[in-house]
């Protein structure tokens, strides 16, 4: 309780007292030293948050589709609150498995292919601030930790007409990503992003490419055609 008050800047009564709601609620669960861990509720609310971020059933759909018809893991990722977020997930049978690429916010959106297609999207002085809210962290010897770095390499993605990472987050592997929805507004940026050994994308680049732009496709008709039907 004491370090919860240091660290949020709170009285410890008040602390008390909302780490007392918390367990009211089933967000926390008090064990018999005292102490707290993390509540069942906590489960709930995550999954209604990948529903939420997922849209409508079709777009998850194309997403499995995706992952099947070429054997890698795909992702989509969009700007939530400003910040990079990976909000829905397909599992691919020849993709290493990757269990920090998950719905959520992703903190290495300048070592992803996810991240740096959404971070092309934004002008050089939000990509700045972006990179100075949430750094440059080396995940890899491979990582570009400096902006001019990630500028040059965002420029050649843009020419490629496909961002790609290799060994940038994890040794070994890559990612690739191209734009699903370009929209003017920062929130409604959808990417589409897929993973795999980093030996066959140094092979099969113009093939993957082929596969991801043809999926983005997919998931755009999919997500305009939910909204149709929600409107």
């Amino acid at each position: 309780m004491k370090q919860i008050a240091r660290r949020c800047e709170l009285t410890v009564a008040t602390t008390y007292h909302l780490v007392r709601t918390l367990a009211y609620e089933g967000y926390v669960i008090r064990r018999e030293d005292g102490t707290y861990i993390v509540g069942l509720e906590i489960a709930d609310r995550y999954r209604e948050l990948v529903s939420a971020f997922r849209g409508p059933p079709a777009v998850g759909e194309a997403l499995r589709r995706a992952a099947v018809d070429s054997g890698y893991s795909h992702y989509l990722g969009r700007f939530v609150g400003g910040r990079i977020a990976v909000t829905a997930s397909a599992e691919g049978a020849r993709s290493p498995f990757m269990d920090d690429v998950a719905p959520g916010f992703d903190e290495g959106g300048h070592a992803t292919a996810l991240g740096k297609a959404l971070l092309a999207t934004l002008t050089p002085d939000q990509r700045s601030r972006y990179l100075r809210d949430y750094g440059m962290r080396a995940f890899t010897p491979a990582t570009l930790t400096t902006p001019e770095a990630l500028e040059a390499d965002l420029a050649a993605g843009e020419r490629r007409g496909m961002q790609i990472e290799m060994g940038q987050f994890r040794q070994g592997l890559a990612s690739a990503a191209v734009v699903v929805v370009a929209d003017r507004d920062m929130e409604r940026r959808l990417v589409l992003a897929c993973s795999m050994p980093a030996a066959e994308m140094l092979t099969s680049a113009r093939v993957v490419r082929a596969k991801l732009t043809a999926a983005a496709r997919n998931v755009a008709e999919a997500l305009s055609g939910g909204e149709s039907a929600t409107a």
